[in-house]
C-alpha cells in the first residue's frame, strides 16, 4: 500500500511540475506577444533555395523546432531583429533549434550581401516569386512561426521582436525541453 501512495505521490508531483512548466510557457508566450496555436495547425510544407544553390524543405527540419521567419532586407523592423535572431540561433541551435529566414522576392545577390553585412549564419531562403509567402498568409512582414518538432504550428508573431531577451531565452529554452 505504501507503495502505491509513493508512486500516486510522484505522478502528482510530475502532473504539477509538467502543469507548471506549460503555465510558464504560456506567459513567457504572452509577454513576447505571440499567439498560442492551442489546436493543432501543420506548418505547410515548401521546397525553395537557400543561399548556397541547395534546395531545402521546411520538412527536412522535422524533429527540430523551427523558428520561421518571413522578411525582407529593405524592411526597417526586419533589419532591426536580425542580430537577436543571429544571438537566438548562436545560443540554441545545438540545443534543436532551427532558425530559417525566408526572404520575399528578393535577389540572391541582394540577400547575399545583407547575410553577409549582419554576419548572418542561419539558413536564408529564397522565396523569389512569394509562393511561399502566399502560402503562410504573409500581408506584412517581419512574421514569424515557430513551428514544433512534429511540425505542427505552436506560436506566431507579427512585427519585430528581441530575440535575445532574457523573456526570448526563457521561451525557446522551454519549448525546446517539451
Amino acid at each position: 500500500m505504501r507503495t502505491i501512495r509513493v508512486t500516486f505521490a510522484i505522478a502528482v508531483l510530475t502532473f504539477a511540475a509538467l502543469s507548471a512548466q506549460a503555465e510558464k510557457v504560456t506567459d513567457l508566450a504572452a509577454r513576447l506577444e505571440l499567439r498560442v496555436f492551442q489546436s493543432g495547425v501543420e506548418a505547410p510544407d515548401f521546397e525553395l533555395v537557400d543561399l548556397n544553390g541547395d534546395r531545402r524543405t521546411l520538412g527536412s527540419y522535422r524533429g527540430r523546432v523551427v523558428f520561421l521567419n518571413f522578411w525582407a532586407t529593405w524592411c526597417p523592423p526586419c533589419r532591426e531583429e536580425m542580430p537577436s535572431m543571429q544571438a537566438l540561433y548562436e545560443q540554441y541551435s545545438d540545443s534543436g533549434l532551427a532558425v530559417v529566414a525566408v526572404d520575399l522576392q528578393e535577389s540572391e545577390a541582394a540577400v547575399s550581401a545583407f547575410a553577409r553585412e549582419f554576419e548572418i549564419t542561419f539558413d536564408i531562403l529564397l522565396d523569389t516569386d512569394g509562393r511561399v509567402g502566399a502560402m503562410y498568409g504573409i500581408r506584412s512582414i517581419p512574421t514569424t512561426y515557430i513551428v514544433g518538432r512534429d511540425g505542427m504550428i505552436v506560436a506566431g508573431a507579427l512585427g519585430a521582436r528581441d530575440w535575445a531577451s532574457e523573456d526570448a531565452f526563457r521561451y525557446f529554452e522551454a519549448i525546446l525541453k517539451e
